[in-house]
């Protein structure tokens, strides 16, 4: 098990370094550090200032040597302006030149500034992955066990009435996206339209203090869209499971159904919807833009629609290594939860 925990630590920071770099070479293409100079030069800049500004800057070196920098590897740049004031990517505010790092990058922990929050990077991102974070356990509370119940409730009887009743209403989940069951969902238990003004139809006071009238619609919103997915693959390994010889030996001895069910049955029929319920994590987290934007929650995805609206370089990349970190840590544990799961698969 250690060995193949540090192989696959291994492929995880390949895999890191390889992302990371694509998604800095896409951010820095020179139409983004273009709107990057009239935001911090002058809007009505000529393509001849905007080039001498970039180059000033540092903008146009190399990417490989930039994306260094950005990583804490190669060190920081430096210029020296005609007045003689030396700046750089590791001279902020207040510090002297003399006194500033080398390197000062992700690895030393300087994630760079906000240009759209006006504060670090680090900071911003701490913030709203808090918030987001909130929302994608409550979500996970509410959806997996609910999805669980009902694949299994499925799968126990194949083709009987419950299963395709609840496999209808499955398909009908997943088929329907968040936007569309988001604004039914306001329409209907939020909007004076209706009458049923049960619950607030914003989500911003939910970021300082959740309760049910507030944090109800943006968690069922997500919960349903993704309990269908997760039901239908329980109802499938459940249904495929209680076919095997096993459990046909089993029922022929005059062992109890329930028995069956949970001690021999249900242990193996998790092994598919595990590896569903793991992926749930990244596509929450990134998944959200849509249902925090609806509803208004400030969170991690609505970060990310104010970076990429803005053109917030640092913010980009700050929530892509944050992105791309959670993506790999849920397969390393869905790789362990596998062999947990059923010992027999073979590690290797």
């Amino acid at each position: 098990m250690g060995v193949f925990i540090l192989r696959r630590l291994g492929v995880m920071l390949l895999t890191a370094v390889c992302l990371t770099y694509i998604v800095f070479f896409l951010t820095n293409l020179y139409p983004n550090l273009e709107k990057v100079a009239k935001f911090e030069g002058n809007m009505r800049m000529t393509d001849e200032q905007v080039t001498t500004w970039l180059g000033t800057n540092g903008y146009l070196r190399p990417n490989v040597i930039k994306y260094g920098e950005w990583l804490g590897v190669v060190p920081g740049f430096k210029r020296t302006t005609e007045d003689g004031e030396v700046k750089g990517r590791c001279i902020g505010q207040g510090i002297d030149p003399a006194d500033a790092p080398t390197f000062c990058g992700i690895l030393q922990g300087y994630w760079g500034d906000s240009s759209v929050f006006k504060e670090p990077v680090s900071e911003t991102i701490a913030k709203r992955l808090a918030l987001t974070g909130k929302l994608m356990l409550t979500v996970l509370l509410v959806m997996v066990p609910s999805a669980l119940i009902v694949g299994i409730l499925a799968g126990m009887k194949e083709g009987s009435r419950t299963d395709r009743s609840l496999s209808t209403f499955s398909i009908l989940s997943t088929a329907t996206p968040e936007y569309v069951s988001g604004v039914i969902f306001i329409a209907v238990f939020a909007s004076s339209a209706v009458g049923l003004k049960w619950f607030k139809g914003s989500a911003t006071s939910a970021m300082d203090d959740a309760t049910f009238a507030n944090f109800t619609l943006p968690v069922l919103t997500i919960a349903l869209y993704g309990m269908g997915y997760i039901a239908r693959m329980t109802r499938a390994s459940m249904a495929e499971v209680m076919t095997a010889q096993y459990i046909r030996t089993a029922r022929l001895k005059g062992v109890k159904f329930t028995t069956i069910v949970f001690k021999h049955a249900l242990r193996n029929a998790l092994i598919a919807p595990f590896t569903v319920i793991m992926l749930q994590v990244p596509w929450l987290l990134n998944g959200v833009v849509i249902v925090e934007t609806l509803f208004n929650y400030k969170g991690f995805g609505w970060v990310l629609v104010q970076a990429a609206s803005n053109n917030d370089i640092e913010l980009l990349l700050g929530v892509s290594v944050v992105s791309v970190v959670v993506v790999l840590l849920t397969q390393l544990i869905s790789d362990i939860g596998y062999v947990y799961l059923n010992p027999r698969i073979r590690i290797s």
